[in-house]
């Protein structure tokens, strides 16, 4: 199933490079435009079967090749254990699910922004989420440089994905005080709201493994 979906944002973002100059509008529709829910003026010429599709729509699509593959790395790395833990059809739901509530997290903190707002990383921060609270001393092979010197160390999942955890709020936090929120750019709160969603996911509705659980060595370059 983690297969499953990456290729489907690869095909997604295949046929976005087909559209041509009709790519804007499709990424006004199916992307996630806060003021289209929140501003009256706006919302009115949207039914609730209007609304429905992006929430859903715009985990599966990207904005660039670096968006793209930086992404389906990190969906390809983190995936397929929690996919284990869980089984292949609660997975799926366990990620669509992920990304719903990245993006209304990402609604309810940017609420007059009509810049869309489009990517799978809500949702893939909901697997991160899962995989700090099921294979916290997982090793991480992790590539870093120290001023002009490049060494790969192995570090606990926990540290690395705490750490990643802690540059998102900074940057979320940051992005509040400053306004910056206000002008698009990355969308710091989805990716907050994905990696907690994805821990009280796991801990409520998804809480009972479906396989036993597996540990394996990652690598991730930073």
């Amino acid at each position: 199933m983690n297969l499953s979906i990456i290729l489907v944002n690869v095909l997604a973002f295949f046929y976005e490079l087909s559209l041509g100059n009709s790519l804007q509008d499709f990424i006004y529709h199916y992307g996630i435009v806060p003021a289209r829910y929140f501003n009256v003026q706006i919302s009115h010429y949207f039914s609730l079967v209007n609304q429905i599709p992006p929430l859903f729509a715009s985990m599966f699509l990207h904005g660039g090749w670096l968006h793209l593959i930086g992404n389906m790395w990190t969906l390809y790395i983190f995936g397929d254990n929690v996919e284990g833990h869980l089984g292949h059809f609660r997975y799926l739901m366990f990620y669509l699910l992920c990304g719903l509530m990245a993006a209304l997290i990402h609604l309810f903190t940017n609420l007059h922004s009509q810049m869309p707002t489009i990517g799978a990383s809500g949702a893939i921060a909901g697997i991160m989420g899962a995989y700090f609270l099921l294979y916290p001393n997982a090793r991480i092979v992790t590539l870093v440089f120290i001023f002009f010197f490049i060494t790969m160390i192995e570090i606990p999942a926990y540290v690395f994905l705490g750490f990643w955890f802690f540059i998102q709020f900074f940057n979320g936090a940051f992005s509040v005080l400053s306004g910056a929120n206000r002008f698009g750019g990355i969308a710091w709160w989805a990716h907050i709201g994905g990696f907690g969603g994805g821990i009280l996911l796991v801990k409520t509705v998804f809480s009972s493994p479906r396989l036993p659980k597996k540990r394996s060595r990652r690598s991730w370059f930073n």
